[in-house]
């Protein structure tokens, strides 16, 4: 990848993290950490692969994306705010009741394609999303992006079970492996692991990427687009609260509003030179 386009996705990621962290703040709600960790791959899709227009956001050619791990709301909406789907002012009405953007993705909101929320039903939603694009030979990938606390959830693997059997190579899931569910590490509370192995042996194309790093993510999803046989799985390798030291490594505040020490810690961490 050239080295502007990836310093104006890296400028692109900031200011998603920015606008997660404004919006969080000013609603005193919302999960800060699992929206982080999807920054870049967010910045990605939106700022360089997908297809969409604004001014039709119900086109039929439209790429879709289904964010099964739906409590990470904010990231999304930042990045559909700084795409222009709706004005960027909506974003600090997050979580109030009569305004626009609610704690969770809602199909009322232009760009989004899916209401989501209750984990575990993304997956699913996409493969019914891939197989009507089939249906009607419409040339379009489905981006699903799953959390990996919600693999717990037995509906994924019933969908990730079906999708390799109806041939969907327009498919493409990304989990975001950032090792954090809501109440601590994945691997202390059900693990995964060997999860690649896993989604190998459901027969899925598995590919593992830096969920970070541009080039990195580049390459994974060329593989993807490479792959004929069936679906895809970037295991995209995160870190929960990435651009944010204060929660690091500390659940409790993944799911928790910034106070205004953390608030103003954060926006000054962002505007530094790893972002530059």
């Amino acid at each position: 990848m050239q080295a502007e386009l990836k310093a104006r996705l890296k400028k692109k990621a900031m200011q998603l993290r920015r606008d997660i962290i404004e919006m969080t703040y000013h609603a005193q709600s919302g999960h800060p950490g699992g929206s982080c960790s999807l920054a870049d791959i967010l910045s990605y899709l939106y700022f360089y692969r997908m297809r969409y227009d604004v001014k039709q956001p119900k086109h039929l050619d439209r790429d879709r994306l289904v964010l099964s791990k739906g409590h990470a709301a904010p990231a999304w909406y930042a990045a559909l705010a700084e795409a222009g789907f709706f004005p960027r002012e909506e974003l600090l009405g997050l979580r109030q009741a009569g305004r626009l953007l609610q704690g969770h993705p809602c199909i009322n909101i232009p760009g989004v394609d899916a209401t989501t929320g209750s984990l575990g039903i993304g997956l699913s939603i996409a493969v019914g999303m891939a197989v009507a694009a089939k249906i009607d030979k419409r040339a379009l990938k489905v981006y699903a992006i799953l959390g990996d606390g919600e693999l717990g959830e037995g509906q994924i693997w019933e969908a990730a079970m079906s999708a390799p059997n109806l041939k969907l190579d327009n498919l493409c899931a990304i989990l975001d492996r950032n090792m954090y569910q809501n109440d601590g590490p994945t691997e202390d509370i059900m693990s995964l692991e060997p999860l690649a192995e896993k989604w190998r042996a459901f027969n899925w194309n598995v590919v593992e990427i830096d969920g970070h790093d541009f080039d990195s993510i580049d390459a994974g999803f060329a593989q993807a687009d490479a792959y004929h046989q069936g679906p895809t799985l970037l295991l995209a390798h995160t870190i929960k609260g990435k651009g944010c030291s204060y929660m690091l490594d500390k659940p409790s505040l993944h799911y928790s509003p910034p106070t205004r020490e953390q608030y103003e810690e954060a926006l000054l961490e962002l505007k530094g030179s790893e972002w530059l």
